[in-house]
């Protein structure tokens, strides 16, 4: 019988949007050291998907890894992507605010007359690593694209040092360099994503690979131990040394 920890369910958003002259830029956070799962590391929004946002769910038609993608980007950037109509600065503080409150989402969201676009939101990857953290998750990746005017994004303090948008080739580049470092998902994720030269080509990209489970395993080639993943999915690199990959 294993003794992993039972993998928690999550959702992660990799919010996007259009450069002049060049391919998306993502949007990024960097963890906090002191965080219990990726300490110090560069992510996308996400977490857990808690009681509440199954509730949410019902009450607007949609899943609940969509209200719980949709809500820790607020929580945790202050943007507010995957509503209807798109709130401005002002509606995207007060449901920041009103998450910090412990509020019921739906409340929230019925208050300032918003919907969930659950549609705005496009299923892209799922990866449920089995490696013996303190915590394990079983995370739904999602696309969008940032709301139209969205302000820079502010970080919340006790879980993040700095968010920030760059294409997916410049945050690679910063991981490369030592001034980042990133978990072996992620790692994977950003260079699928640096394959697209827009955000449409990224929709097509996704609606042209079904979501796979991904949980990564290590084998020995020519001698080496590579952690590994599945080939087809979409992903264009799919070992590295295991040695790297824990070090990243």
């Amino acid at each position: 019988m294993s003794d992993l920890p039972e993998p928690i369910p999550a959702a992660t958003l990799v919010l996007m949007r259009e450069a002049a002259g060049g391919p998306p830029e993502l949007l990024v956070t960097e963890r906090t050291g002191h965080m219990a799962f990726a300490a110090g590391a560069l992510v996308f929004p996400g977490g857990r998907i808690d009681a509440d946002d199954h509730v949410t769910a019902e009450r607007f038609g949609t899943d609940a890894a969509r209200v719980a993608a949709i809500r820790e980007t607020i929580e945790e950037t202050g943007l507010a992507p995957g509503l209807t109509p798109a709130p401005d600065a002002a509606t995207a503080a007060a449901l920041r605010q009103g998450i910090a409150d412990e509020e019921p989402f739906a409340s929230l969201l019925e208050a300032h007359g918003l919907a969930i676009d659950g549609e705005a939101l496009i299923p892209f990857a799922r990866w449920c690593p089995n490696f013996r953290e303190t915590r394990r998750f079983d995370a739904l990746f999602f696309l969008a694209e940032a709301p139209a005017d969205a302000p820079e994004p502010e970080v919340s303090a006790h879980e993040a040092v700095r968010a920030f948008w760059a294409s997916a080739a410049e945050i690679l580049a910063e991981i490369e360099a030592g001034h980042a470092h990133a978990i072996f998902p992620t790692r994977r994720n950003l260079e699928r994503l640096a394959l697209f030269g827009s955000i449409d080509e990224a929709r097509a990209h996704a609606a042209a690979h079904p979501v796979t489970k991904v949980t990564p395993w290590v084998e020995v080639r020519e001698g080496t131990q590579m952690l590994c993943i599945p080939e087809g999915i979409g992903y264009p690199v799919t070992a590295e040394p295991l040695e790297t990959a824990k070090r990243r």
